[in-house]
């Protein structure tokens, strides 16, 4: 594939839904000469769903393909275990091999949804890490000083807290940096949060005698609550979701948030989300606006079809007043029994009163649009439940 060297793709490139980027003017550079560059992203699978805030990485790693840049797309099957302490402030648990294969199972499902893994070279890095030796690892290690560790602004809150760090913690960027050493990477894509461990790819690239990469790092999402977007706090809109679920919960963002969704999560032209912004500041009703959102972020992983039927499926169900915009908000865990939840937070009174309504098809699962049958269903993501004919119930998932 020829690669393209036309400088206002490549200036949008450098520029929408970026945070930073080190070293800039040479980074332009190289991708105006038209070599060929190859783009590194790592994603380690901490947990099953990629949602919209770990596909701003995928969407920009897109880009680079878009422009016939080779991108290598590493799965952190082996970092995984360890877990990135970054923006952490208590360790991660380790992750043990089952659970990394349990979380895999749907990964590459999900990413063909945003680039073209056809074209795409993946790469698992327990292919080099696992074989490393104990002198191959201390050799790693010694690219780095615990000074250097300490300084780090997560490191540093904990230490002034008195909290643990754990020497393994310190492994994970050296792991990191090693990833871009094998295969080789000009350029490593990242979250504003992974800067650390991006430059710290630059130090072993370095220090194993290679060219050091540029660095790209991308705008952090919010999630529907407005913190960042995280699983681990259940504010998430996975790219699994189905096309209704995915547009109630564009619809719940905050509106504060509507431009910044647009610049990193859809493909519109950067001129038409300024005149969307306009209109914003103009006091255009920001439902509206959130419309076109919600559309064109279902649109990209369910297509135009269901895109459209989301739409009316809202519209029907929210806008024509069956559905008030303000209902009761209950907090429940990942893997909780949905019938659990409902009684511990007061909502029904027993669990014989949840069997009687789930026999009687009376509690509706809005964003999937079926009523829950299994008495044992399990909690996986935020749900919005209509119970009986006239109570409206949202659950958060933690």
């Amino acid at each position: 594939m020829k690669v393209s060297t036309d400088e206002s793709k490549i200036d949008e490139l450098l520029t929408r839904g970026t945070q930073d980027i080190f070293i800039r003017e040479h980074l332009r550079k190289a991708l105006l000469s038209g070599e060929q560059l190859r783009i590194k992203l790592g994603i380690d699978p901490t947990g099953p769903d990629i949602h919209l805030g770990r596909a701003v990485a995928l969407r920009k790693l897109k880009s680079f393909q878009d422009l016939g840049h080779k991108i290598v797309l590493i799965i952190g099957d082996f970092t995984a275990k360890i877990g990135d302490p970054s923006d952490k402030l208590e360790k991660r648990p380790m992750l043990a091999d089952k659970q990394i294969k349990k979380n895999l199972k749907d990964y590459l499902k999900q990413i063909k949804k945003v680039i073209d893994i056809s074209k795409c070279e993946i790469q698992y890095n327990s292919k080099w890490l696992a074989k490393m030796s104990y002198l191959e690892m201390a050799r790693l290690l010694e690219c780095f000083t615990v000074q250097q560790m300490s300084k780090r602004r997560n490191f540093k809150e904990r230490l002034e807290k008195g909290k643990d760090i754990f020497v393994v913690e310190f492994m994970y960027p050296a792991l990191q940096g090693y990833d871009s050493v094998a295969v080789k990477a000009d350029v490593e894509i990242g979250g504003f949060d992974q800067l650390f461990n991006l430059k710290a790819g630059r130090t072993v690239q370095k220090r194993y005698g290679e060219k050091e990469q540029d660095i790209m790092t991308v705008s952090m999402l919010e999630g529907t609550d407005g913190r960042k977007m995280s699983s681990s706090w259940g504010n998430v809109i996975s790219i699994l979701d189905t096309a209704d679920n995915m547009f109630i919960k564009v619809m719940a963002v905050k509106d504060n948030l509507i431009i910044k969704y647009f610049t990193l999560c859809t493909d519109l032209p950067l001129f038409e989300i300024s005149e969307l912004k306009n209109k914003l500041e103009k006091k255009v009703n920001p439902r509206d606006i959130k419309m076109k959102l919600a559309y064109e972020i279902v649109k990209i992983y369910h297509g135009e079809k269901k895109a459209k039927l989301a739409e009316a499926n809202f519209i029907n169900t929210f806008q024509k007043g069956e559905i008030p915009e303000e209902m009761e908000e209950i907090a429940g865990k990942r893997e909780e029994l949905l019938g659990d939840v409902l009684v511990k937070s007061k909502v029904l009174k027993s669990k014989s009163e949840w069997r009687r309504l789930v026999n009687a098809s009376g509690i509706h699962d809005l964003g999937n649009r079926q009523s829950i049958t299994d008495p044992y269903f399990p909690l996986t993501s935020d749900i919005i439940l209509k119970i009986g004919k006239k109570r409206f119930v949202k659950i958060s998932v933690k």
